[in-house]
Protein backbone atom coordinates (compact mmCIF):
# COMPACT_ATOMS: atom_id res chain seq x y z
CA UNK A 1 0.00 0.00 0.00
CA UNK A 2 1.61 3.31 -1.12
CA UNK A 3 -1.48 5.75 -1.08
CA UNK A 4 -0.20 8.47 1.45
CA UNK A 5 -1.25 11.76 3.10
CA UNK A 6 1.68 14.71 3.34
CA UNK A 7 1.46 17.06 6.83
CA UNK A 8 0.81 20.29 4.88
CA UNK A 9 3.95 21.93 5.02
CA UNK A 10 5.35 18.84 3.01
CA UNK A 11 2.34 18.98 0.24
CA UNK A 12 3.64 22.61 -0.73
CA UNK A 13 7.43 21.59 -0.38
CA UNK A 14 6.43 19.05 -2.92
CA UNK A 15 4.99 21.52 -5.37
CA UNK A 16 8.34 23.38 -5.13
CA UNK A 17 10.27 20.94 -5.85
CA UNK A 18 8.12 20.05 -9.03
CA UNK A 19 8.90 23.70 -10.16
CA UNK A 20 12.67 23.46 -9.72
CA UNK A 21 12.32 19.79 -11.89
CA UNK A 22 10.42 21.13 -14.33
CA UNK A 23 12.95 23.50 -15.23
CA UNK A 24 15.75 21.16 -16.10
CA UNK A 25 13.14 19.06 -17.66
CA UNK A 26 12.42 21.92 -20.23
CA UNK A 27 15.74 21.83 -21.16
CA UNK A 28 16.00 18.21 -21.69
CA UNK A 29 13.45 18.83 -24.71
CA UNK A 30 14.83 21.81 -26.50
CA UNK A 31 17.95 19.67 -27.13
CA UNK A 32 15.84 17.33 -27.88
CA UNK A 33 13.81 19.13 -30.82
CA UNK A 34 15.79 21.98 -31.51
CA UNK A 35 17.78 20.39 -34.27
CA UNK A 36 14.19 20.78 -36.67
CA UNK A 37 14.54 24.31 -36.89
CA UNK A 38 18.25 24.87 -37.45
CA UNK A 39 18.97 21.53 -39.26
CA UNK A 40 19.62 23.97 -42.93
CA UNK A 41 21.89 26.35 -40.48
CA UNK A 42 23.97 23.39 -39.05
CA UNK A 43 24.45 21.30 -42.49
CA UNK A 44 25.67 24.65 -43.96
CA UNK A 45 28.18 25.34 -41.58
CA UNK A 46 29.29 21.49 -41.35
CA UNK A 47 28.73 20.94 -44.53
CA UNK A 48 26.50 17.71 -44.07
CA UNK A 49 24.68 15.57 -46.24
CA UNK A 50 21.43 13.95 -45.47
CA UNK A 51 22.88 10.75 -43.82
CA UNK A 52 25.44 13.01 -41.65
CA UNK A 53 22.27 15.34 -40.50
CA UNK A 54 20.63 12.05 -39.39
CA UNK A 55 23.24 10.69 -38.00
CA UNK A 56 24.01 13.94 -35.53
CA UNK A 57 20.37 14.16 -34.76
CA UNK A 58 20.01 10.66 -33.88
CA UNK A 59 23.56 10.03 -32.03
CA UNK A 60 21.64 11.90 -28.81
CA UNK A 61 18.74 9.15 -28.39
CA UNK A 62 20.94 6.28 -29.10
CA UNK A 63 23.41 7.42 -26.19
CA UNK A 64 20.60 8.58 -24.24
CA UNK A 65 18.70 5.18 -24.95
CA UNK A 66 21.89 3.15 -24.18
CA UNK A 67 21.96 4.98 -20.32
CA UNK A 68 18.56 4.24 -19.15
CA UNK A 69 20.02 0.52 -18.33
CA UNK A 70 22.52 1.36 -15.70
CA UNK A 71 20.87 4.77 -14.87
CA UNK A 72 18.02 3.08 -13.74
CA UNK A 73 20.00 1.23 -10.62
CA UNK A 74 22.12 4.29 -10.06
CA UNK A 75 18.59 5.97 -9.68
CA UNK A 76 17.48 3.54 -7.36
CA UNK A 77 20.85 3.15 -5.27
CA UNK A 78 22.06 7.10 -4.85
CA UNK A 79 18.91 8.72 -5.86
CA UNK A 80 17.44 11.24 -8.50
CA UNK A 81 19.10 14.47 -7.09
CA UNK A 82 22.86 13.06 -7.17
CA UNK A 83 22.03 11.34 -10.25
CA UNK A 84 20.25 14.01 -12.40
CA UNK A 85 22.88 16.81 -10.65
CA UNK A 86 25.87 14.83 -12.14
CA UNK A 87 24.78 14.66 -15.45
CA UNK A 88 23.58 17.94 -15.81
CA UNK A 89 27.22 18.83 -15.84
CA UNK A 90 27.71 16.58 -18.70
CA UNK A 91 24.79 18.43 -20.83
CA UNK A 92 26.37 21.37 -19.65
CA UNK A 93 29.65 20.66 -21.07
CA UNK A 94 28.04 19.27 -24.34
CA UNK A 95 25.77 22.45 -24.75
CA UNK A 96 29.13 24.30 -24.41
CA UNK A 97 30.82 21.87 -26.68
CA UNK A 98 27.91 21.90 -29.39
CA UNK A 99 28.20 25.67 -30.24
CA UNK A 100 31.98 25.86 -31.10
CA UNK A 101 31.51 22.57 -33.00
CA UNK A 102 33.69 23.37 -36.34
CA UNK A 103 32.98 19.55 -37.70
CA UNK A 104 31.13 17.09 -37.72
CA UNK A 105 33.09 14.79 -34.98
CA UNK A 106 33.04 17.53 -32.86
CA UNK A 107 29.45 17.88 -32.63
CA UNK A 108 29.03 14.37 -32.42
CA UNK A 109 30.67 14.38 -29.19
CA UNK A 110 28.83 17.18 -27.98
CA UNK A 111 25.44 15.47 -29.01
CA UNK A 112 26.93 12.05 -27.21
CA UNK A 113 27.75 14.61 -23.66
CA UNK A 114 24.53 15.98 -24.31
CA UNK A 115 22.13 12.50 -24.73
CA UNK A 116 24.00 11.32 -21.81
CA UNK A 117 23.70 14.04 -19.96
CA UNK A 118 19.55 14.63 -20.00
CA UNK A 119 19.13 10.67 -20.17
CA UNK A 120 18.56 10.49 -16.49
CA UNK A 121 16.26 13.78 -15.88
CA UNK A 122 12.90 12.25 -16.18
CA UNK A 123 13.04 8.96 -15.30
CA UNK A 124 14.74 10.45 -11.96
CA UNK A 125 12.42 12.66 -11.37
CA UNK A 126 9.76 9.94 -11.52
CA UNK A 127 11.50 8.01 -9.38
CA UNK A 128 11.35 11.02 -6.73
CA UNK A 129 7.35 11.37 -7.69
CA UNK A 130 7.56 8.06 -6.89
CA UNK A 131 8.02 8.93 -2.90
CA UNK A 132 6.61 12.37 -2.76
CA UNK A 133 3.74 11.11 -4.67
CA UNK A 134 1.02 8.09 -4.25
CA UNK A 135 0.49 5.99 -6.86
CA UNK A 136 -3.57 7.99 -7.56
CA UNK A 137 -1.28 11.30 -7.85
CA UNK A 138 1.57 10.18 -9.80
CA UNK A 139 -0.68 9.85 -12.72
CA UNK A 140 -1.34 13.39 -12.39
CA UNK A 141 2.08 14.90 -11.55
CA UNK A 142 3.98 12.72 -14.23
CA UNK A 143 1.45 14.52 -17.00
CA UNK A 144 1.86 17.56 -15.38
CA UNK A 145 5.65 17.50 -15.98
CA UNK A 146 5.77 15.99 -19.29
CA UNK A 147 3.37 19.06 -20.05
CA UNK A 148 5.76 21.67 -18.53
CA UNK A 149 8.57 19.66 -20.23
CA UNK A 150 6.92 20.34 -23.67
CA UNK A 151 6.89 24.39 -23.35
CA UNK A 152 11.29 23.82 -23.87
CA UNK A 153 9.42 21.92 -27.16
CA UNK A 154 7.88 25.58 -27.66
CA UNK A 155 11.14 27.35 -27.18
CA UNK A 156 12.73 25.15 -29.54
CA UNK A 157 10.65 26.24 -31.89
CA UNK A 158 9.51 29.50 -32.97
CA UNK A 159 11.40 31.29 -29.88
CA UNK A 160 14.44 29.38 -31.09
CA UNK A 161 14.36 30.60 -34.76
CA UNK A 162 13.84 34.16 -33.77
CA UNK A 163 16.84 33.61 -31.90
CA UNK A 164 18.77 32.56 -34.71
CA UNK A 165 17.82 35.15 -36.84
CA UNK A 166 19.44 37.45 -34.08
CA UNK A 167 22.20 36.37 -32.75
CA UNK A 168 22.89 32.72 -34.99
CA UNK A 169 22.53 29.18 -33.83
CA UNK A 170 25.77 29.24 -32.02
CA UNK A 171 25.34 32.16 -29.55
CA UNK A 172 21.52 30.55 -29.33
CA UNK A 173 22.96 27.20 -27.64
CA UNK A 174 25.65 28.58 -25.57
CA UNK A 175 22.73 30.32 -23.47
CA UNK A 176 20.95 27.38 -23.33
CA UNK A 177 24.27 25.99 -21.97
CA UNK A 178 24.48 28.68 -19.64
CA UNK A 179 20.75 28.25 -18.41
CA UNK A 180 21.61 24.24 -18.15
CA UNK A 181 24.72 24.84 -15.49
CA UNK A 182 22.34 27.12 -13.19
CA UNK A 183 19.51 24.90 -13.34
CA UNK A 184 21.96 21.84 -12.75
CA UNK A 185 23.31 23.76 -9.32
CA UNK A 186 19.47 24.50 -8.18
CA UNK A 187 18.85 20.46 -7.87
CA UNK A 188 21.88 19.99 -6.25
CA UNK A 189 21.03 22.87 -4.14
CA UNK A 190 17.07 22.36 -3.56
CA UNK A 191 15.73 18.81 -4.62
CA UNK A 192 15.16 15.81 -1.74
CA UNK A 193 15.17 12.40 -3.02
CA UNK A 194 12.13 11.47 -0.14
CA UNK A 195 9.86 12.94 2.09
CA UNK A 196 11.80 13.98 5.74
CA UNK A 197 9.50 11.77 7.76
CA UNK A 198 10.52 8.33 8.36
CA UNK A 199 6.57 7.02 8.60
CA UNK A 200 5.98 8.51 5.18
CA UNK A 201 9.53 7.38 3.73
CA UNK A 202 8.49 3.80 5.06
CA UNK A 203 5.09 3.56 3.89
CA UNK A 204 5.89 4.86 0.54
CA UNK A 205 8.92 2.86 -0.44
CA UNK A 206 7.94 -0.90 1.82
CA UNK A 207 10.65 -2.85 3.78
CA UNK A 208 12.08 -4.96 0.72
CA UNK A 209 15.02 -3.87 -1.51
CA UNK A 210 15.24 -5.94 -4.29
CA UNK A 211 18.91 -6.49 -6.51
CA UNK A 212 19.78 -5.19 -9.95
CA UNK A 213 19.66 -8.49 -11.85
CA UNK A 214 16.61 -9.34 -9.75
CA UNK A 215 14.42 -6.58 -10.99
CA UNK A 216 16.08 -6.66 -14.39
CA UNK A 217 14.99 -10.11 -14.63
CA UNK A 218 11.72 -9.43 -12.84
CA UNK A 219 10.95 -6.53 -15.69
CA UNK A 220 11.82 -8.03 -18.57
CA UNK A 221 10.30 -11.60 -17.81
CA UNK A 222 7.00 -9.61 -18.92
CA UNK A 223 5.46 -10.14 -21.80
CA UNK A 224 3.16 -6.94 -21.53
CA UNK A 225 6.47 -4.55 -20.42
CA UNK A 226 8.08 -5.74 -24.39
CA UNK A 227 4.58 -5.26 -25.66
CA UNK A 228 4.67 -1.68 -24.30
CA UNK A 229 7.92 -0.90 -25.15
CA UNK A 230 7.79 -2.28 -29.03
CA UNK A 231 4.78 0.72 -28.80
CA UNK A 232 6.71 3.29 -27.45
CA UNK A 233 9.24 2.91 -29.82
CA UNK A 234 7.44 3.82 -32.79
CA UNK A 235 5.17 6.06 -31.08
CA UNK A 236 7.92 8.47 -30.10
CA UNK A 237 9.92 7.62 -33.38
CA UNK A 238 6.85 8.95 -35.02
CA UNK A 239 7.09 11.95 -32.97
CA UNK A 240 10.77 12.61 -33.06
CA UNK A 241 10.11 12.27 -37.15
CA UNK A 242 8.12 15.74 -36.87
CA UNK A 243 9.52 17.61 -33.78
CA UNK A 244 12.99 16.63 -33.30
CA UNK A 245 14.47 16.43 -37.14
CA UNK A 246 12.55 15.70 -40.22
CA UNK A 247 9.51 17.76 -39.91
CA UNK A 248 11.54 21.20 -40.40
CA UNK A 249 13.68 20.21 -43.53
CA UNK A 250 10.10 18.63 -45.17
CA UNK A 251 8.08 22.19 -44.25
CA UNK A 252 10.98 24.35 -45.81
CA UNK A 253 12.05 22.28 -48.47
CA UNK A 254 8.59 20.65 -49.76
CA UNK A 255 6.01 23.40 -48.81
CA UNK A 256 8.67 26.62 -49.12
CA UNK A 257 7.98 27.79 -45.75
CA UNK A 258 10.95 30.75 -44.18
CA UNK A 259 12.62 29.03 -40.65
CA UNK A 260 10.59 31.28 -38.71
CA UNK A 261 7.13 30.13 -40.46
CA UNK A 262 8.57 26.35 -40.11
CA UNK A 263 9.06 27.28 -36.59
CA UNK A 264 5.99 28.35 -35.73
CA UNK A 265 4.11 25.28 -37.70
CA UNK A 266 6.19 22.94 -35.38
CA UNK A 267 5.22 24.75 -32.37
CA UNK A 268 2.03 23.77 -33.08
CA UNK A 269 2.30 20.46 -32.40
CA UNK A 270 4.28 21.54 -29.00
CA UNK A 271 1.19 23.26 -28.19
CA UNK A 272 -0.46 20.42 -28.66
CA UNK A 273 1.31 18.40 -26.58
CA UNK A 274 1.74 20.48 -23.63
CA UNK A 275 -2.82 20.87 -24.25
CA UNK A 276 -2.87 17.13 -24.40
CA UNK A 277 -1.05 16.13 -21.13
CA UNK A 278 -1.97 18.16 -19.15
CA UNK A 279 -5.69 16.83 -19.59
CA UNK A 280 -4.78 12.92 -20.13
CA UNK A 281 -5.32 12.60 -16.72
CA UNK A 282 -9.07 13.87 -16.15
CA UNK A 283 -9.35 12.25 -20.11
CA UNK A 284 -8.87 8.26 -18.60
CA UNK A 285 -11.09 8.89 -15.98
CA UNK A 286 -13.75 10.76 -17.83
CA UNK A 287 -13.85 8.70 -20.94
CA UNK A 288 -12.03 5.63 -20.53
CA UNK A 289 -13.61 4.37 -17.52
CA UNK A 290 -9.71 4.53 -15.52
CA UNK A 291 -8.36 2.86 -18.28
CA UNK A 292 -5.08 3.98 -19.71
CA UNK A 293 -4.00 1.27 -21.95
CA UNK A 294 -7.38 2.45 -23.73
CA UNK A 295 -6.75 5.98 -24.03
CA UNK A 296 -3.03 4.92 -25.43
CA UNK A 297 -4.55 2.97 -28.15
CA UNK A 298 -6.84 5.41 -28.88
CA UNK A 299 -4.59 8.25 -29.16
CA UNK A 300 -1.90 6.13 -30.49
CA UNK A 301 -4.19 5.17 -33.66
CA UNK A 302 -5.53 8.58 -34.42
CA UNK A 303 -1.31 9.61 -34.27
CA UNK A 304 -1.02 7.03 -37.10
CA UNK A 305 -3.95 8.48 -38.61
CA UNK A 306 -2.56 12.22 -38.51
CA UNK A 307 0.86 11.14 -39.43
CA UNK A 308 0.05 9.78 -43.06
CA UNK A 309 -0.31 13.80 -43.68
CA UNK A 310 3.30 13.42 -44.40
CA UNK A 311 2.77 11.23 -46.67
CA UNK A 312 1.76 14.13 -49.05
CA UNK A 313 -2.04 15.18 -48.56
CA UNK A 314 -0.79 17.16 -45.67
CA UNK A 315 0.79 19.23 -48.90
CA UNK A 316 -2.47 20.39 -50.17
CA UNK A 317 -3.72 22.44 -46.95
CA UNK A 318 -3.31 26.36 -46.69
CA UNK A 319 -1.44 27.39 -43.77
CA UNK A 320 -4.92 27.42 -41.26
CA UNK A 321 -5.45 24.09 -42.01
CA UNK A 322 -2.45 22.46 -42.18
CA UNK A 323 -1.42 24.59 -38.58
CA UNK A 324 -4.93 22.96 -36.60
CA UNK A 325 -3.47 19.33 -38.01
CA UNK A 326 -0.51 19.84 -36.11
CA UNK A 327 -1.90 20.79 -33.18
CA UNK A 328 -4.51 17.67 -33.25
CA UNK A 329 -0.88 15.46 -33.75
CA UNK A 330 0.78 17.05 -30.55
CA UNK A 331 -2.48 16.81 -28.92
CA UNK A 332 -2.78 12.38 -29.63
CA UNK A 333 1.02 12.40 -29.38
CA UNK A 334 0.28 13.38 -25.92
CA UNK A 335 -1.15 10.07 -25.00
CA UNK A 336 1.76 8.42 -24.97
CA UNK A 337 2.73 10.10 -21.12
CA UNK A 338 0.63 7.59 -19.87
CA UNK A 339 3.12 5.11 -20.73
CA UNK A 340 5.09 6.61 -16.81
CA UNK A 341 1.97 5.90 -14.69
CA UNK A 342 0.96 2.30 -16.83
CA UNK A 343 4.96 0.86 -15.37
CA UNK A 344 4.19 2.59 -12.39
CA UNK A 345 1.19 0.20 -11.33
CA UNK A 346 3.16 -2.39 -12.73
CA UNK A 347 6.17 -2.73 -10.61
CA UNK A 348 7.16 -2.29 -7.15
CA UNK A 349 7.99 1.37 -5.63
CA UNK A 350 11.75 -0.76 -4.94
CA UNK A 351 12.71 -1.08 -8.16
CA UNK A 352 10.42 1.68 -10.09
CA UNK A 353 13.81 3.35 -11.46
CA UNK A 354 15.18 0.42 -13.01
CA UNK A 355 11.60 0.08 -14.56
CA UNK A 356 11.26 3.51 -15.74
CA UNK A 357 14.45 3.30 -17.25
CA UNK A 358 14.03 0.04 -18.64
CA UNK A 359 10.81 1.47 -20.43
CA UNK A 360 12.35 4.43 -21.66
CA UNK A 361 15.52 2.73 -23.22
CA UNK A 362 12.74 1.82 -26.19
CA UNK A 363 11.45 5.59 -26.08
CA UNK A 364 14.61 6.63 -27.00
CA UNK A 365 15.28 3.96 -29.32
CA UNK A 366 12.83 4.43 -31.47
CA UNK A 367 13.46 8.37 -32.24
CA UNK A 368 17.62 7.58 -32.83
CA UNK A 369 16.70 4.45 -35.16
CA UNK A 370 13.77 6.58 -36.70
CA UNK A 371 15.64 9.49 -37.80
CA UNK A 372 18.59 8.19 -38.66
CA UNK A 373 16.81 5.41 -40.83
CA UNK A 374 14.89 8.31 -42.33
CA UNK A 375 17.77 9.98 -43.26
CA UNK A 376 19.48 7.23 -45.20
CA UNK A 377 15.83 6.80 -46.83
CA UNK A 378 15.73 10.28 -47.97
CA UNK A 379 19.42 10.36 -48.93
CA UNK A 380 18.87 7.20 -51.19
CA UNK A 381 16.30 8.53 -53.06
CA UNK A 382 17.68 12.19 -53.55
CA UNK A 383 20.00 12.48 -56.71
CA UNK A 384 23.35 14.34 -55.95
CA UNK A 385 23.82 17.80 -55.32
CA UNK A 386 19.90 18.34 -55.17
CA UNK A 387 17.07 18.77 -52.93
CA UNK A 388 15.12 15.68 -51.82
CA UNK A 389 12.27 15.30 -53.71
CA UNK A 390 8.54 14.71 -52.63
CA UNK A 391 8.79 11.56 -52.85
CA UNK A 392 11.91 10.86 -50.78
CA UNK A 393 10.41 12.24 -47.93
CA UNK A 394 6.81 10.02 -48.39
CA UNK A 395 8.95 6.98 -48.40
CA UNK A 396 10.65 8.07 -45.44
CA UNK A 397 7.87 8.83 -43.46
CA UNK A 398 6.46 5.28 -44.48
CA UNK A 399 9.10 3.59 -41.85
CA UNK A 400 7.68 5.15 -38.57
CA UNK A 401 3.66 5.20 -39.70
CA UNK A 402 3.49 1.19 -40.50
CA UNK A 403 5.79 0.31 -37.55
CA UNK A 404 3.21 2.01 -35.27
CA UNK A 405 0.47 0.77 -36.59
CA UNK A 406 1.78 -3.06 -36.35
CA UNK A 407 2.64 -1.84 -32.85
CA UNK A 408 -0.58 -0.61 -31.91
CA UNK A 409 -2.27 -3.99 -32.77
CA UNK A 410 0.33 -6.19 -30.72
CA UNK A 411 -0.05 -4.18 -27.87
CA UNK A 412 -4.23 -4.68 -27.49
CA UNK A 413 -3.00 -8.19 -26.35
CA UNK A 414 -0.75 -6.71 -23.24
CA UNK A 415 -2.36 -7.27 -19.46
CA UNK A 416 -4.20 -4.36 -18.31
CA UNK A 417 -2.75 -3.28 -15.01
CA UNK A 418 -3.70 0.91 -15.12
CA UNK A 419 -7.19 -0.22 -14.33
CA UNK A 420 -6.21 -2.11 -10.96
CA UNK A 421 -4.42 0.96 -9.61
Amino acid sequence: MDTFSLPTHLSRRRWFLFAVLALIYMLVYFYRVSLAVIAGDVSHDLQLSPEELGTLSGILFYVYALAQLPLGPLIDRFGGRLVISGCGLLTTAGGLLFSQAQSLNAALAARMLIGVGTASVLMATFAIFSRWYSRQEFGRASSLMIAFGNLGNLCGTAPLALGVAAVGWRQSFLFIAVLQGIATLLIFILVRDRPSLPAVTETVEGTSRVGIFAAWRMIFSSGSFWLLGLLCFFWYGNYLAIQGLWGGPYLRELMVLSREKTGQMLMFVSIGFVVGSYFSDACVRRFFAGSQKRMLIVGSSLLAGLMTAFLGWGELLPPWLLALSLFLLGITVSSGVLIYPIIRASFPVSIVGTALTSLNFFVLLGAAVTQQVMGMIIGARTPAGTTPPPAAYHSAFLLPIIGLILAIALYTLARDTSKAS
